[in-house]
């Protein structure tokens, strides 16, 4: 028996999906999904822990990022399911494996609708400071998943578009900013601000790869792309194109953006709390800019949260195919939407409009810790998963692998230790430590719950058919 072979049945209970992305649409799924509030402002954290030897922290990262990137599309190629990587995790790792990466990943992606959405009402009220938060909230909310639920073509269009208005600033930006330190001839600007303060290296080594954390969480959601291949025209083609897109654009516009960004504003100035951007802007004078800064960080949000409520759905919709949720969550509307698991998947905009309204200062923290450890856990297991499915893949032999990861197995496990260490690092560091004091538990809990509903369900059922 084949890996393609294998892999059948669980492809068959996942069908019914139409597919309607188109290869463009996925490429700019894949580099919307990493291009989000994490670079306009999370980039000032990181900068505030490493100083200029943020660069090595966001190379890093996109190395990481680029090598997860190389694990999905392989397996991606060769199997184009909803369940992706947790399907992956099923077959190639364990049962128990696909059913932990799946539902962490889901409550990670729920609770991250949640915190995007209570994001964007903040955002709003640099406009309309005296409409309460929660009206934001309930009416973006209603809009996106209106919009998840009509098709997944609609999505596309949307998701292609919010992306086309992050990309077009950011290459604004990068033009902007080669102006300002290259031809402005102002002495102010330029290189000599990565050593002018402190040195490369202000906060050290460790503050350098403190920085790798955040910038992990700033490249969150390219692995969406392996989801939304269950439902490209071809998607073997998409696959292929959006990873070579990827690995361009993540480059350039982080890395660049980033390198300008302390070429114009030193360090210490740009890491305040604002957004760099906004401080850039600031620097050299252009008007309005925290109002057009505040716009391009809206549509962030709300593509990160459409991409969220997209597959959060899907992973949902791939647990009850697989008979680890109620079966309803797996039924199909006449266009093809996995209209129930959408609902059920909407919770976390249920629970930030709640925690909103009586834990306001807290409930933001609380959400975002164990949507963190969901989203890194489940990083670390695909290139687990990768591991086993080359394994396999070499050992039973089939058809040739037609887009294959290059330099394995230490690509692999480079990427597995360095996710391993990410993992780790967040305990020791006060501003992430949440993220693992809620997520091992929360792990557990869900290795419980396997064991006593997932496989008691099996052996009962076993146990009856017995004469």
């Amino acid at each position: 028996m084949t890996d393609t072979q294998g892999f059948e049945s669980i492809s068959r209970r996942e069908q019914g999906l139409r597919r309607q992305l188109t290869a463009g649409q996925m490429s700019m799924i894949a580099i919307g999904g990493a291009i989000g509030t994490g670079l306009f402002m999370g980039s000032a954290f990181a900068i505030g822990f490493a100083g200029p030897s943020v660069l090595l922290s966001y190379a890093i990262g996109a190395l990481i990022t680029l090598l997860l990137m190389g694990c999905l599309a392989e397996m991606t190629v060769a199997h184009s399911t909803s369940g992706s990587f947790g399907a992956f995790a099923e077959f190639y790792v364990s049962p128990l494996a696909g059913f932990l990466v799946r539902y962490a990943y889901w409550a990670a992606i729920v609770l991250a609708v949640g915190a995007e959405v209570t994001a964007v009402a903040m955002y709003m009220k640099y406009w309309f400071a005296g409409v309460p938060e929660w009206v934001w909230i309930l009416s973006f909310s209603s809009l996106l998943i209106g919009l998840n639920a009509t098709s997944v073509k609609a999505f596309g269009n949307f998701e292609y578009w919010f992306s086309a208005i992050k990309i077009s600033a950011i290459v604004g930006f990068i033009l902007l900013g080669v102006y300002v330190v290259f031809g402005s001839g102002d002495p102010q600007y330029g290189v000599h601000n990565y050593v002018a303060h402190g040195g490369f290296f202000p906060h050290g080594i460790e503050g350098m790869w403190v920085a790798v954390t955040i910038s992990i969480f700033s490249y969150l959601s390219v692995e969406m792309i392996a989801v939304a291949a269950a439902e490209a025209e071809n998607p073997e083609q998409a696959v292929k194109k959006a990873f070579k897109a990827t690995i361009a654009r993540l480059v350039v516009f982080y890395l660049l953006t980033i390198a300008l960004m302390l070429a114009i504003v030193p360090w210490n100035q740009a890491g305040q709390g604002q957004s760099p951007f906004v401080t850039v802007m600031q620097a050299i004078g252009i008007p309005g800019a925290t109002s057009v800064m505040n716009f391009v960080i809206l549509i962030a949000a709300l593509s990160a949260m459409n991409s969220q409520l997209y597959i959060t759905t899907r992973m949902m919709f791939s647990l009850s195919r697989a008979g680890h949720a109620p079966a309803a969550m797996g039924a199909l509307s006449k266009r093809g939407i996995p209209v129930n698991a959408l609902m059920l998947s909407s919770i976390g905009i249920a629970l930030a409009a709640v925690l909103n309204v009586f834990f306001p200062e807290t409930s933001f923290t609380l959400m975002m810790a164990i949507s963190m450890f969901g989203a890194i856990f489940t990083w670390f297991m695909i290139f687990l998963t990768h591991f086993f499915f080359r394994r396999y893949h070499d050992r039973k032999g089939g058809a040739p692998l037609s887009f294959r990861m290059r330099l394995f197995p230490y690509s692999t496990l480079l990427g597995l230790v360095l996710m391993g260490a990410v993992m780790i690092t967040t305990y020791f560091t006060e501003a992430f430590r949440m993220t693992l004091v809620f997520g091992v538990p929360f792990l557990v809990v869900l290795a419980v719950a396997y064991q006593v509903f997932v496989k008691g369900a099996k052996a009962q059922s076993r146990y009856q058919s017995i004469p």
